[in-house]
């Protein structure tokens, strides 16, 4: 948290009720709820150089415009890319909502800021033969057998699930439906069902057969050398000796998996709304990216192999 001579005890106060709000009946994730309290820090701390002096309540109800183009430019200046600001202008409408509510100020004057347009960046996939790889020699690395069985089978269900990384290590016993599907819990407490095809399946139970800790049904399914929850820290740091060792670039990481799951299946044919189901996105503009994934693909093979390209 923040040095209280950033701000005043009474905005600090708003900030708390506002991020517990957020846990509580929005039930947005810990990682968002770290994002949205990062992005208003940033404008407080631009604030306390911009003003002067340490933010008040007064000094919210009063910006202006002017101010507010101010903090995206000490953004910019800061090297803020376009997806960051536009997501801080998100969440600092929501804290202005939130004040609003309790007759602390009005979002006008930030609802007059448009938020930029997304710098729009292709998901950078692996190889179908560089995603097997990650997998099959995934516990190359490991002295431990069960450490080796536990990140194939992690790797396995970001690439053979289309998991994001905190949804995998977020699994729990209770979670399997039988050995057909998993039941996923997502971005904002949604829930979906995967299926799971048969090598995953085996990775899990060959886990499962290795692992010296037996956690609960509730409890955490992957588990630290030390018995505790997987961290995912373990798991970048994992795939990033995996790069080293084959040779892959900085791209490949586990969220890396995820993409290559979704840009294989557009490429195989796969309907892109039932890819849009299976990865959990709330809109079918976000699994759109993945057609332009595969376009670029289909053109990058026509310019090296097409006699006169």
């Amino acid at each position: 948290m923040m040095a209280l001579t950033v701000h005043s005890k009474e905005v600090g106060k708003w900030r708390e009720m506002w991020l517990d709000e957020l846990s509580s009946l929005r039930r947005l994730s810990e990682q968002t709820l770290i994002a949205y309290d990062r992005d208003l820090d940033q404008l407080l701390q631009f604030l306390v150089n911009h003003l002067g002096e340490p933010v008040h309540t007064k000094h919210l109800q009063n910006l202006t415009p002017t101010d507010w183009r101010a903090f995206l430019a000490y953004r910019r200046a800061n090297g803020a890319k376009n997806r960051s600001i536009a997501r801080s202008l998100s969440a600092l409408k929501s804290f202005y909502k939130f004040l609003a509510k309790e007759g602390w100020a009005t979002p006008d004057s930030l609802n007059a800021i448009r938020a930029p347009k997304n710098d729009q960046s292709l998901p950078k996939a692996l190889t179908a033969i560089d995603a097997k790889r990650m997998i099959e020699d995934g516990g190359m690395l490991d002295d431990e057998p069960w450490i080796a069985a536990r990140d194939i089978a992690v790797m396995a269900l970001c690439y053979g699930g289309g998991l994001r990384i905190a949804e995998a290590l977020a699994l729990t016993p209770s979670d399997f439906d039988g050995n057909d599907a998993l039941r996923i819990t997502g971005k904002g407490g949604k829930t979906r069902m995967v299926p799971i095809i048969k090598p995953i399946y085996a990775a899990i139970e060959d886990y499962q057969r290795k692992c010296p800790f037996q956690p609960g049904p509730k409890d955490a399914l992957f588990r630290g050398a030390r018995g505790g929850p997987l961290r995912a820290r373990l798991v970048q740091l994992k795939m990033q000796k995996l790069r080293s060792a084959f040779g892959l670039p900085a791209s490949a990481t586990p969220h890396a998996l995820r993409h290559s799951f979704a840009t294989h299946l557009l490429g195989a044919g796969g309907d892109l709304r039932a890819i849009q189901e299976l990865l959990g996105h709330a809109s079918l503009s976000t699994t759109q990216i993945y057609t332009k994934v595969d376009s670029a693909h289909l053109m990058e093979a026509y310019l090296k192999a097409h006699p006169r390209s």
